[in-house]
């Protein structure tokens, strides 16, 4: 029998993995590698460890590179079939489960878990299980495995069914909800969900707040963790490596571009986000918006920059939330704008070095998430910021729990608090300003990427295997 198991000692599982991949015109394959506290993790418990990761193609180029037995050392691409695949993830995990736990729904009219959820959640299945077959066929004797999020929630059951000698952990980077609204799935596939979560010896959240949520939600569904254990990492910025990127030429160059938009003595309003729902981007121009009313002072002398980079746009409410985000943005601009003023800057196209200057100017940082596992952009602007940043928080950002002390908290519903809350930032003295952002910064990095992913395999390691 132990002839027949792998050699990996450490594996990782998520959706998408650390590298993909692009045909060239001419046929050759291009890889490029992704970051990450997952990334960084993996990398620090070096070579020898014998890692892996096992992780989705999801590209063309993703799924040449499979065929051709071209990975790279260290990573297993799956090649799960496209619709199978769309299924799982714009069906199930991003349309459902994500939705869930951000409590996204607009309930008069959704969710519908109809014939059609049926046949989206047996993919969903299938997904779940070439990710535990393949853990289980590549895994060593007593290897630990790390499962990644609402992507694979039912992995760790599975693969507890096919190799119980291994230790199992699975982390979540999401939220979790509360018992009344997870209750809104299926009876079934409600328990479906937690049994395969109940299936690793270790869960990991990234707040007391999720973790609790879970646990409530176990009570409630399946009678309780059983001998399952939860734990709770707090994934922070990687200080070292956001001050030395942010000092980049490319940096620079983006600082002097901005200086120019924003214009000469004026404060700024930062904020960086996809056009993901949960981030609240309209909520936050409107917030803007009522500021400028409020306040007819400030105009002229502050500007909104605003980056809300695509996300899901194969999905047609995403596509909606972004043409609002840009139409809004163009209104306040035409209401309140005059001929050297433009008082939201907002772009659209994804560029890291662009948001590190931001971070370094922003004099306030607005996010107000409705609901957010963490946020590491609340906690990367203190790292990088020049001369001290407010920070204008949501109570129901993760990152909350850590920085909410020396950030002004906001409801993220309540547009005319959070016009105060930038109003407020806007009027806060230097030297308070500095003094918060020195302790944001310290909160923020008290457990950098490789620490935290360390821990975790740390903690699962020193745990016996459930089977």
């Amino acid at each position: 029998m132990a002839s027949s198991f792998g050699a990996a000692q450490v594996l990782v599982a998520s959706n998408r993995g650390p590298v993909s991949y692009e045909v060239g015109e001419d046929g050759s394959l291009r890889a490029r590698r992704g970051g990450g506290g997952l990334v960084s993790g993996l990398s620090a418990i070096g070579p020898e460890a014998g890692a892996l990761w096992v992780c989705s193609a999801l590209s063309d180029g993703d799924r040449e590179a499979v065929r051709r037995g071209a990975g790279e050392d260290g990573v297993r691409m799956l090649d799960i079939p496209a619709d199978v695949h769309a299924d799982a993830y714009n069906g199930i995990a991003n349309s459902v489960l994500w939705f869930v736990h951000h409590m996204l729904y607009q309930t008069p009219l959704e969710p519908v878990f109809d014939a059609e959820f049926r046949r989206r959640w047996a993919s969903y299945e299938t997904y779940n299980r070439a990710f535990a077959e393949a853990l289980a066929e590549e895994a060593a004797q007593g290897a630990a495995v790390l499962v990644q999020d609402y992507h694979l929630t039912l992995v760790p059951g599975m693969l507890r069914e096919l190799r119980p000698d291994l230790r199992i952990g699975h982390f979540s980077h999401t939220p979790w909800a509360p018992p009344e609204y997870f209750a809104m799935l299926p009876g079934d596939i409600a328990a479906q969900v937690l049994r395969g979560m109940l299936g690793a010896d270790r869960l990991g959240f990234l707040t007391h707040r999720w973790a609790d949520a879970f646990t409530a939600c176990c009570e409630r569904f399946t009678g309780g963790l059983g001998g399952t254990a939860v734990g709770v990492h707090g994934l922070g910025a990687d200080a070292d490596f956001l001050r030395a990127r942010s000092h980049e030429a490319d940096v620079e160059e983006r600082i002097t571009v901005l200086r120019e938009e924003i214009g000469e003595g004026r404060r700024t309003i930062v904020r960086v986000d996809r056009t993901e729902l949960s981030k609240n981007i309209v909520r936050g121009l409107l917030a803007y918006r009522q500021l400028l009313d409020d306040h007819p002072e400030w105009r002229e002398r502050v500007v909104h920059v605003a980056f809300a980079y695509p996300s899901r746009q194969d999905l047609a409410v995403y596509r909606d939330y972004t043409a609002e985000v840009q139409r809004l943005a163009e209104e306040i601009n035409e209401r309140y704008g005059t001929p050297g003023w433009r008082p939201v800057v907002l772009h659209v196209k994804d560029d890291f070095a662009r948001s590190l200057a931001a971070y370094r100017l922003a004099d306030v940082a607005l996010v107000n998430p409705i609901r957010d596992g963490m946020n590491l952009v609340a906690k990367e602007v203190p790292v990088v910021s020049d001369g001290g940043c407010a920070l204008v928080l949501s109570r129901e950002a993760g990152a909350h729990e850590e920085l909410g002390e020396d950030a002004i908290t906001v409801n993220p519903y309540d547009v005319v608090e959070t016009s105060r809350a930038l109003h407020e930032a806007l009027t806060m003295s230097g030297d308070e300003r500095a003094d918060r952002t020195k302790r944001l910064a310290a909160a923020a990095t008290a457990l950098p990427p490789a620490r935290w992913f360390l821990d975790q395999l740390d903690a699962l390691r020193g745990t016996t295997a459930s089977g």
